[in-house]
């Protein structure tokens, strides 16, 4: 009887270990302060790795805080000389990549090496990245006077690591007791070759418009820029771009035109609010080189936000600006609009 109680309670004891289930291991990211973060890493991009933990949410970790990083499973890594690792785990010690020696048996890798961890395929060369979103305003009132408002909206981008294709339709259509009042559309196509991996490219444009309450029938333009892509990461894009044109413009009543100008264009949004949302900004302009005074701005600034899904609003400014309108045209035309898309 003397055995009975321990031989029970070992027993007992076996029985509760195993209805205890493993705690689930964690990556760690000790910092050069001596901090630790546990967690799991989800992604390594842009000077940045982020870590989702169960304390704090999802935390961002500049790489040049760290001094040492575990994470569990195989990983792909794209380093600053455009070279490609596989390894079966991300470890880094003292600021360096711990790799296998059948993966890097004759040099060792840096933290700052480090560009991206699990590459998309289009970063990796294979391939086009298509982003865009399809959205739309649509407005009704019913009183003594009948309103119907529609806006509509189709951006594209197709981006490899040597090229971007871009597309972007615009338009609107109004009615007031049945009869139209603004009626308009616009359409944009864009060609961007980078130049040997570097933020520098250049391009051709080529877009056309038309605006009946505004007296166009149709403006055309079409040239080539040079442009700078400043940053591409979520916390900021910027992109910039400059050349000439060549411009024509057809009018109901007013006499036709066309001429040599000067294009730019700028675009650039950020996620800097948090919550998914994003800022957004698109500029572009022309000056008549033939007639000084006379220049073309449209500027498109807004704050988008997800609703659900990949289903999105978004609150927008439109100005349109046109110093050499016909007579009795606004030369500003402004709009105020919330429209609802989806994104891809």
């Amino acid at each position: 009887m003397t055995g009975f109680a321990p031989r029970h309670l070992a027993r007992a004891l076996s029985l509760l270990c195993l209805s205890i289930p493993l705690a689930q291991a964690q990556d760690e990211i000790v910092l050069r302060d001596g901090s630790r973060i546990l967690g799991t890493v989800t992604a390594v991009r842009g000077g940045i790795v982020t870590i989702e933990t169960g304390f704090a949410g999802t935390l961002s970790v500049q790489q040049a805080q760290i001094e040492s990083l575990s994470a569990e499973g195989p990983a792909v890594l794209k380093l600053a000389d455009d070279s490609v690792l596989e390894t079966p785990a991300l470890q880094v010690e003292n600021r360096e990549l711990v790799l296998p020696t059948e993966v890097a048996s004759s040099r060792t890798y840096q933290l700052e090496d480090l560009s991206l961890v699990n590459p998309q395929a289009w970063e990796l060369g294979q391939g086009y990245r298509w982003t865009g979103q399809a959205s739309f305003a649509l407005g009704m009132q019913r009183g003594n006077t009948d309103t119907d408002e529609l806006d509509y909206r189709l951006d594209n981008t197709w981006r490899s690591l040597d090229d971007r294709y871009t597309l972007r339709i615009n338009g609107e259509v109004d009615e007031a007791n049945g009869v139209k009042n603004a009626e308009n559309w616009s359409a944009l196509g864009k060609y961007d070759q980078f130049l040997n991996g570097s933020p520098y490219y250049w391009g051709i444009n080529a877009s056309a418009e038309q605006d009946k309450f505004a007296d166009l029938d149709l403006r055309y333009y079409v040239g080539p820029y040079l442009g700078r892509q400043f940053y591409e990461e979520p916390a900021l894009t910027l992109s910039a771009e400059a050349g000439l044109v060549y411009v024509d413009e057809n009018f109901i009543l007013a006499e036709d035109e066309s001429y040599q100008g000067a294009n730019w264009s700028l675009h650039a949004d950020s996620n800097i609010l948090g919550g998914d949302s994003q800022l957004y900004l698109d500029h572009t302009g022309i000056w008549n080189l033939d007639q000084a005074d006379e220049v073309i701005l449209d500027v498109i600034m807004g704050l988008s936000f997800p609703m659900f899904m990949s289903i999105e609003g978004a609150a927008e400014v439109l100005l349109e600006y046109d110093s050499g309108a016909p007579d009795g045209v606004e030369e500003l035309d402004q709009t105020y609009r919330f429209r609802v898309g989806y994104s891809w």
